[in-house]
């Protein structure tokens, strides 16, 4: 306990406590960004560190001629990224808006070149672009620009007078983007780009039937494409059935990826086996060090690894979700909103689905998967986020001082602009 000087000359007692230095660090204007850089700068390092461990198997017996070989990949992806973000959230966050009216079309243009001779397929999708000697999956890169484009569209003037025409050329192009992802047959990636529209459109001023229309339409259709897809259909029997009850044949078949996953958290235990020490990466689980390196978490680091990877992507959803509530800007709302459903949501999914709580739909953990696509994608997001969040008052005064204690009349000096900005007509 610490003793604090009253006005009349005696002393108060303050009690110190976690707890009091927690809400002291959220009250400071740079919390909101500090969280979203910490997390996502720990889950790329990890995500390198598990990449080197669950790949080296395969990238040896893969005819690299060394062990290192993907994870140098994903290290260059990560550098790569990282410069990025770096750069991008040094942008005025009003740059923001025209540039999004080019980059989506751009989006749409690179994503329909998995129409012509340069698509390459895999894993039974067809949403792969060879460019030179550079295999790109355009659809990781049409998330950040449909979500940029959908925050200028919902955010527009006069948008809240003309709510359904806004709802109506958001949808547009959720189906022109959704609709090509679909043409190269990659449901998973096309579901995560359906969850970010309806993030945005939670948070932005159009009626609640816009929303819950949109919903139900999209869950009626996905299920559309399942039911009609012997494949997908294969999965969701797998998923349904459980390990109990399939056979040996099954275990050869549509079980053999979940089923080796559930084998690989099961063995891990509390603490795991230890860092390298995996069973399941010696060729047993397909995408080991891809969309189900969360199985090989569990095996080598245990449940206490699984948990602090979970940890890390509350932290991150705490930082988003502080923002997108704080912010007084419609167009940082809706954009923090999908960016929020697009990384926690499909963290959840990729998490679920290695426990077998969904069906396999193939879509890898952000920041942590290997894949130079999704990570540089994710990271030039998370950029175009923190340029948002620097525009913030007191943010940049904040991040100026750094480690020392922010001085309590630049605090007082930031509620009270933000204040002043919320309650602004």
């Amino acid at each position: 306990m610490r003793e604090r000087t009253a006005a009349g000359g005696g002393s108060a007692p303050e009690r110190v406590g976690p707890l009091t230095g927690l809400r002291r660090a959220l009250a400071n204007p740079a919390a909101n960004y500090v969280l979203i850089v910490a997390s996502v700068l720990a889950l790329t390092g990890f995500g390198l560190l598990m990449v080197l461990s669950a790949s080296s198997i395969t990238a040896y017996q893969g005819g690299a001629g060394s062990s290192y070989a993907i994870f140098a990949r994903q290290a260059l992806f990560a550098l790569a990224g990282l410069v990025l973000a770096f750069g991008l959230s040094r942008v005025p966050g009003g740059w923001w808006r025209p540039l999004a009216w080019f980059a989506f079309p751009a989006a749409l243009g690179l994503q329909s070149l998995v129409l012509t001779p340069l698509a390459r397929a895999e894993g039974g999708n067809q949403n792969w672009v060879a460019l030179g000697p550079a295999i790109v999956q355009p659809s990781e890169f049409l998330k950040v620009a449909f979500a940029l484009w959908l925050a200028a569209v919902l955010s527009r003037p006069g948008a809240r007078e003309r709510p359904w025409s806004t709802w109506g050329l958001s949808l547009l192009g959720f189906g022109a983007a959704g609709g090509l992802i679909m043409a190269g047959g990659d449901l998973g990636t096309a579901i995560i780009v359906f969850a970010l529209y309806l993030g945005a459109l939670f948070v932005a001023d159009l009626p609640v039937m816009a929303t819950v229309g949109t919903c139900v339409a999209g869950a009626g259709a996905a299920a559309l494409l399942v039911v009609t897809n012997a494949n997908r259909m294969q999965r969701v029997a797998a998923m349904m059935a459980g390990h109990a009850e399939a056979g040996s044949d099954d275990y050869l078949s549509s079980h053999w990826q979940s089923a080796h996953g559930t084998y690989a958290l099961a063995s891990g235990g509390w603490f795991g086996v230890g860092l390298g020490a995996s069973r399941e990466k010696w060729a047993w689980l397909p995408e080991a060090h891809n969309d189900f390196i969360f199985a090989i978490i569990g095996e080598e680091l245990g449940l206490l690894g699984s948990l602090i990877v979970i940890a890390l992507f509350v932290v991150l959803a705490a930082g988003l979700l502080r923002m997108a509530l704080r912010t007084p800007h419609a167009q940082v709302r809706v954009l923090v909103a999908a960016v929020f459903m697009w990384l926690i949501g499909q963290a959840t999914v990729n998490i679920a689905v290695v426990a077998t709580l969904l069906p396999v739909i193939g879509v890898p953990l952000p920041f942590v998967s290997a894949g130079g696509s999704s990570l540089v994608a994710n990271l030039i997001m998370i950029g175009v986020v923190l340029s948002f969040a620097r525009d913030e008052p007191g943010v940049a005064e904040a991040l100026r001082l750094r480690g020392r204690r922010v001085p309590e009349a630049a605090r007082t000096s930031s509620s009270s602009r933000t204040s002043k900005e919320t309650t602004a007509p």
